[in-house]
């Protein structure tokens, strides 16, 4: 089974909290910046590589000969801190909470860091002088530096949807649609009953 994105749970949290304390303790921010780029990249690579994604989580692979290729494929190439970690999820069996794990750890990194990450939904990409003025507008809003992640949902019609951490900001043209028929309809029953009331009571 390969790896799969999970939203962070208890579990992933705790691990990502003791790998922050671990990064930081080895090369303060430069370390735990460097170590959320180097698991980024992983995972980065398990998505683009089905085979590699499927040997890094699959349970029929034995943890020590799986142990033996995370230190062969990535001693030398990312730090010795990601490495460990990866080693440690490799033997308590963790290894498919990885994605999970990271976006916690991303969350916390952030958090840290007086940064907050917002998910940003368009019908069309947004240009770079969209994205700017959006992250200043939020950024002022929030009063926390705001890193954008930008995707395009053809479906919307216009307008944006903002993901800020468990929360989503609809702000689409197509929900205001919505809601403004669901008002209309409200209001064109309201008025109905009303009139229905009236000719029942007269």
């Amino acid at each position: 089974m390969p790896l799969v994105e999970s939203q962070p749970d208890a579990l992933a949290r705790t691990y990502a909290a003791s790998l922050y304390e671990l990064s930081e303790a080895r090369d303060g921010k430069s370390g735990v910046e460097e170590c959320l780029g180097e698991l980024e990249e992983i995972l980065d690579l398990a998505r683009g590589n089905p085979r590699f994604s499927e040997f890094m989580s699959s349970r029929s692979v034995a943890a020590e000969a799986r142990g033996r290729s995370i230190d062969k494929i990535f001693r030398g190439v990312v730090s010795d801190t990601t490495v460990k970690f990866l080693q440690v999820l490799n033997k308590k069996g963790r290894m498919s909470h990885l994605p999970a794990i990271v976006q916690a750890f991303d969350n916390i990194v952030q958090s840290k860091l007086g940064r907050i990450e917002v998910d940003a939904y368009t019908a069309a990409p947004l240009s770079a002088e969209g994205s700017e003025r959006l992250r200043d507008q939020l950024a002022r809003a929030l009063s926390r530096e705001v890193v954008i992640h930008a995707y395009t949902e053809p479906a919307m019609i216009g307008g944006v949807k903002l993901r800020i951490g468990d929360q989503l900001v609809d702000a689409s043209v197509a929900t205001r649609l919505r809601r403004m028929k669901d008002q209309l309809e409200g209001q064109g029953l309201s008025r109905l009953r009303t009139k229905f009331d009236s000719i029942m009571g007269g």
